[in-house]
């Protein structure tokens, strides 16, 4: 048995994608349909359909998802038809070393589904789901633990933007960087990450909060987010974070664009002592560099930050008191509600800086 749903489908690396048929197999052992309710449009998927990750081709890309399960397979638990769940593009195994370290995030098997195909085309082509999820599609079948229920009271219209954006920049405030009440934190990049490390960083007490993007009209959308200051990405950057941290330079400095240049920025924009956390997808050959001396002597810590260093099955749960308390504002973030039809306008649009999240909305 099988299901015919439409989905975005990429033929190849560059090309737009095409609203084609997808005949998805019912749920085998262990897995479930998840019929989509909605899809964030990240750029990691910018990444991966112009070849800065690698990805097998046809695919459907679409990682950000949330929907309600309408079939299981043999010996799934936990989960059963009609209930609401989030997308979990790198569901540990809970096995391997990382897994047993406490460090789920880092899972050996995180990835494999993303080299397996998962469904076919009207012709039997086989087809590949982006980061394991496929979830630019009106339904898909993934594994049982790659979904996490979605909690009490959180809406599932825009629930799907807990998968990847909130999940790893709340993830990045309080799992990687640890800020603290009271310390400065600069955010380089306001795509949905970026502002939802803006304000993961507002609700863990940073102050001052400082927004930083090439975008000058993204200004007022980051104050009403928590920013207590804005400023365009231009070469007088440093100093003028330098001047709203007492001359220091910023606690923390988070780089959400995946760029080395942006990198570098956050470097410069950080105190002697503080901490750059680098949350964007970058390429493999855009370098960073830096001297022994400036290494030594300003003890900065660089770290990077894989889907927030966490765990979705205990950080969602977190993150939704927060959404529910009115601290984590979900649809603040999305500026761009689209059809499926609409996934290549919205990468245009992450590619020249535009707006914040593109939120696909199936069934309406």
């Amino acid at each position: 048995m099988s299901t015919t749903v439409k989905a975005a489908v990429f033929s190849e690396q560059g090309a737009p994608p095409q609203i084609r048929d997808l005949v998805l197999p019912d749920p085998g052992p262990g897995q479930v349909r998840v019929r989509l309710a909605a899809a964030g449009v990240c750029h990691s998927d910018l990444s991966l359909s112009n070849g800065t990750l690698a990805q097998k081709w046809p695919a459907v890309l679409g990682h950000e998802g949330a929907g309600t399960v309408d079939a299981v397979g043999e010996g799934v638990t936990g989960l059963m038809p009609g209930q609401q769940v989030i997308l979990n593009w790198a569901p540990p195994c809970r096995e391997c070393w990382f897994c047993r370290q406490g460090e789920p995030h880092l899972c050996e098997h995180a990835l494999d589904r993303t080299v397996q195909a998962y469904a076919e085309l009207s012709d039997g082509t086989p087809v590949y789901p982006g980061l394991g999820c496929g979830a630019f599609a009106e339904a898909t079948v993934v594994p049982a633990h790659s979904v996490v229920p979605l909690p009490d009271g959180i809406d599932p219209a825009v629930a799907a933007v807990l998968g990847c954006a909130v999940l790893t920049g709340w993830g990045a405030v309080n799992n990687s960087a640890g800020v603290r009440e009271g310390q400065s934190a600069v955010v380089l990049g306001l795509g949905g990450v970026g502002l939802s490390v803006l304000q993961s960083a507002r609700l863990a007490g940073a102050d001052p909060v400082i927004a930083v993007d090439v975008a000058p009209d993204k200004e007022e959308l980051a104050r009403s987010l928590g920013a207590t200051d804005f400023l365009v990405a231009d070469d007088s950057l440093t100093k003028a974070v330098r001047k709203l941290t007492g001359g220091r330079g910023a606690d923390h400095a988070f780089e959400v664009v995946g760029s080395a240049k942006v990198v570098r920025s956050a470097w410069s924009a950080s105190r002697r002592g503080g901490t750059i956390t680098v949350v964007g997808v970058g390429r493999a050959d855009d370098e960073v560099s830096f001297n022994a001396l400036e290494l030594f002597h300003q003890a900065r810590t660089l770290r990077g930050c894989v889907y927030g260093s966490g765990d979705p099955n205990r950080d969602i749960p977190l993150i939704a008191d927060q959404v529910r308390s009115g601290g984590l504002k979900l649809s603040a973030m999305i500026t761009d509600e689209i059809p499926l039809e609409g996934v290549p306008e919205a990468f245009e649009r992450m590619a020249r800086g535009k707006g914040g999240r593109s939120l696909v909305r199936f069934g309406r």
